[in-house]
């Protein structure tokens, strides 16, 4: 079950480094979750950093193990995106999307992102490394940050970081647990009907240029289908970059 046991790091570098070494250390149990106070070199999609203030956010792992195969590797997203994006609509409200492929949006500011990292040992998906960082006390963000939000600014409030810790666990085992094939479908169109700018005029980049489209679907294997100029486009992760106005 995720979150239990529940393991609270002062100080590590990369929750998601810490959990990839217990695994190569030896078996871990699947739900062992490993929440940190301070992350020194937190990791994000594409090799962006994701950094906060000790205490202040949300920063944890948790392992998973999969009985799925390497190619339903989208089918574990969607199902970890739509654990945090239920946790997060708690607290944040209706306002609350699921940016393509797995970050967690209010209105049009990141909250908080994912990134899963695969364990293999053959061709066998031993383990899933599922990371998470949400915003959820900070204040104020740096200048050069793009357009982040925190529960904080959103409700006017600070939070107990480590109780909302837990209780993100919650809502992942609960989608988690009901993670199968033959739910897979019905998972998929919940996380669309939720999804950030569906069927929105929006400004897109693809190598280099930037051109308004609109997002229309995205297929079980995860590609998102992008309409420009009355033609679908149909693109896998990092091939397709969202502008945001400043």
């Amino acid at each position: 079950m995720i979150g239990h046991p529940f393991h609270v790091l002062s100080t590590v570098d990369s929750t998601n480094n810490y959990a990839m070494a217990r695994v190569a250390e030896g078996p871990v149990a699947p739900g062992y979750t490993w929440f940190a106070m301070e992350q020194t070199a937190g990791k994000g999609q594409r090799g962006k950093q994701w950094l906060s203030t000790p205490g202040e956010n949300i920063m944890l792992t948790t392992v998973l193990q999969p009985a799925l195969g390497l190619h339903q590797q989208f089918m574990l997203s969607v199902a970890v995106a739509l654990g945090a994006f239920d946790f997060f609509r708690k607290y944040a409200g209706d306002e609350t999307r699921i940016k393509w492929s797995n970050d967690i949006y209010w209105r049009d500011r990141k909250a908080g992102g994912i990134l899963i990292e695969n364990v293999l040992r053959g061709s066998v998906w031993q383990y899933a490394i599922a990371g998470m960082g949400i915003n959820i006390n900070t204040p104020h963000f740096p200048d050069h940050l793009q357009n982040p939000v925190s529960l904080r600014q959103i409700t006017g409030r600070e939070w107990d970081t480590l109780e909302l810790a837990k209780d993100l666990c919650t809502h992942l085992e609960n989608r988690y647990s009901k993670l199968s094939v033959d739910t897979y479908p019905a998972m998929l169109a919940e996380y669309k009907d939720n999804l950030y700018r569906l069927h929105e005029p929006a400004l897109y980049r693809i190598n280099g240029e930037i051109f308004q489209g609109v997002i229309r679907d995205v297929l079980p294997d995860g590609r998102l289908c992008l309409e420009k100029n009355k033609e679908i486009l149909e693109l896998g992760f990092g091939e397709v970059e969202f502008i945001f106005a400043r």
